[in-house]
């Protein structure tokens, strides 16, 4: 029996962190992280603060976005592709049966 990989896990995992980015709340305390070098006691990480401009990056507030880290526009527009990538790849696969 051959198993096709069509990315489905992918797929919602992807797009439950963008809708989790989109609807949690970017203005909350920063408590919890996880983040492995803010876990040991580094205070500077190259990701920190990715999640919180993607946020702002999707609310339209591209300056806060750019504040919390350069790249969240460009990490948005890389996760965005790849999710239209996996529904047009499971669309190929669904049109199969």
């Amino acid at each position: 029996m051959k198993v096709i990989n069509s990315g489905i896990l992918e797929l919602i995992l992807w797009t439950i962190a963008l809708l989790g980015l989109y609807i949690g709340g970017a203005e909350a305390p920063h408590s919890f992280s996880f983040c492995p070098l803010d876990s040991i006691g580094f205070t500077w990480c190259p990701g920190c603060g990715i999640g919180r401009s993607i946020h702002y990056f999707m609310h339209g507030d591209f300056t806060i976005s750019w504040a919390y880290h350069p790249l969240g526009g460009f990490a948005f527009m890389v996760i965005l592709f790849r999710i239209i990538e996996l529904i047009k790849l499971n669309k190929k696969l669904w049109q199969m049966y």
